[in-house]
């Protein structure tokens, strides 16, 4: 069977994901079933709040083929009954809040906001009670794009019935997501409900969890964990929604409030296992530590092993592409595992292709990761050209340069321009840190190109020392040589406090290279 005949048979087995969410929400009228930082909302409440966005976009006339823009607060439940209303009106939704995906304090101006809606063709601009100025403001002198707030004067009387949901085909754009923008402006994802559908259904992996799941997201519920709060909702369970991430929060979740499952970027879980006394913490109810964005140091997730135990696995993947690869609560036992990122997904098939033939290269040689999955997007909104060189033939070009190890494991070696000719040869930054990384002194290195004033490319590596180590350039520098040779030696080292991080949660490189200081 193709991807597509199981993704079609799939969409018609499976009942709407958002009717599925009311359903259960029917089911204990009284129960918590969104924790804010904003407020605790009742399934009931909750409830009414989806069937009055449902509503207030029936009457905006919206429906399938159309797109709808959601602004909101950050991590709240306004922004999932939002969302749930309308896709219950089979149209497709981008939220414009931000485009990082691990955190919503640095918000999108109003400049970027107004570009989206014209490249996606908004009709209808959803806003909560703090977003209602900018709401008017982006909507004014806009032909085409209505203004619905939610609020509590919007909400439906208990007597008015939901809207019935509007068909929809599985190749129908359900969403529009936001890239992280590292090229400057974020490129737009699009996803139909057939993927989306698959998205939600396989959040929680190849079989569905055996209690009701608690989610902790401390990262914006419109990115990553969009799909795992849809799960944990349409099992009948809870979302704890954190407005960015703070240790003592996130404690207090995971103790007191049985979170079975959380989303972490790495240097979240390094903030986290870094906590005294965190070894001998309590977590009653955890049945899952999702952690991936960046590379992660192996002595680190060493000891989030010993903290978190069977629940801790990595996860490796894009907005284009989704989850594509996994290392397991049982390959964090084994040390050799801990540089890689895993084995993929079943349902991904995945090759390692060479840059110039295009062909599958050996096992142990470094090429181009290709995948192709039922979770891919379906294209790029406004840059359709852009989609021709990353799709072919139903595989995805993913940009990232890695290779296989002799267990079938993917290390991941950069991006494909990522590498450095340097001292003769080219050199993969990547490989050199992971070197670094294995290092007993070293907590977190970052290794980078850079070019001097004659163009010619230098590699420098940024070191954070384990709190009490005396590492020396002279003994890190040794330290690469017998691991891979004297040509990938940096040619300068520097020593940080902490290494500093963009708002993505990825190394600063405009930080580290000195071309803006450090906050």
């Amino acid at each position: 069977m193709s991807t597509g005949q199981t993704l079609n048979s799939h969409m018609t087995q499976t009942r709407h994901y958002v009717l599925r969410i009311l359903e259960e929400l029917e089911k204990d009228p009284e129960r918590i079933a969104v924790h804010s930082w904003n407020g605790d909302v009742t399934a009931a409440d909750f409830h009414r709040s989806v069937t009055s966005a449902a509503t207030s976009l029936a009457r905006a006339g919206i429906g399938p083929g159309d797109t709808v823009a959601v602004l909101t607060e950050p991590n709240c439940a306004a922004m999932l009954a939002a969302r749930y209303g309308v896709h219950l009106r089979g149209a497709a939704v981008i939220h414009i809040r931000s485009m990082n995906a691990r955190s919503d304090a640095d918000e999108l101006p109003a400049a970027e906001q107004r570009r989206l809606l014209r490249a996606t063709g908004a009709r209808v601009l959803v806003v909560d009670g703090p977003n209602v100025r900018r709401g008017r403001a982006l909507c004014e002198n806009r032909d085409g794009t209505a203004l619905v707030t939610l609020t509590g004067d919007d909400a439906v009387p208990d007597t008015v019935d939901l809207p019935p949901a509007a068909p929809y085909a599985p190749d129908d754009p359900a969403v529009v997501d936001l890239t992280s923008g590292t090229t400057g402006r974020p490129k737009l994802v699009r996803r139909s409900f057939g993927v989306r559908g698959w998205l939600v259904d396989l959040s929680f992996g190849v079989s569905a969890p055996d209690q009701r799941p608690t989610l902790l997201s401390v990262t914006p519920v419109s990115h990553a964990t969009a799909t795992m709060a849809d799960a944990a909702l349409a099992a009948g369970g809870t979302v704890v929604l954190h407005n960015g991430f703070d240790v003592d929060d996130v404690l207090h979740a995971l103790t007191e409030q049985r979170v079975t499952d959380v989303y972490l970027a790495v240097p979240h879980l390094y903030r986290l296992i870094e906590q005294p006394g965190i070894e001998d913490a309590v977590f009653p109810a955890l049945r899952q530590v999702l952690y991936s964005g960046t590379a992660a140091a192996p002595s680190r997730i060493a000891r989030a092993a010993r903290v978190f135990g069977p629940a801790l696995a990595q996860l490796y993947g894009s907005t284009e592409a989704g989850g594509m690869c996994t290392l397991t609560p049982l390959d964090h036992g084994e040390p050799e595992l801990l540089s890689s990122v895993g084995r993929p997904f079943p349902w991904v098939e995945m090759e390692i292709r060479d840059l110039d033939s295009d062909g599958a290269v050996e096992r142990g040689e470094t090429g181009e990761i290709c995948v192709r999955s039922p979770t891919l997007m379906d294209g790029y909104v406004g840059e359709e050209e852009l989609v021709g060189p990353a799709m072919h033939d139903g595989w995805l070009r993913t940009g990232d340069l890695g290779h296989w190890d002799r267990y079938g494991y993917l290390h991941l070696l950069g991006r494909i321009g990522s590498v450095v000719k340097a001292n003769g040869i080219k050199i993969h930054p990547s490989s050199v840190q992971d070197v670094l990384l294995r290092h007993a002194d070293v907590a977190n290195a970052v290794v980078y190109g850079i070019r001097d004033t004659e163009y010619a490319e230098h590699l420098e590596a940024a070191v954070q020392l384990r709190a009490g180590a005396r590492g020396s350039i002279d003994e890190l520098r040794a330290h690469v040589a017998a691991s891979l040779s004297a040509a990938h030696v940096p040619e300068k080292f520097s020593w940080w406090a902490e290494i500093p991080l963009n708002p993505s949660g990825k190394p600063d490189y405009a930080v580290l290279e000195g071309r803006k200081d450090a906050q």
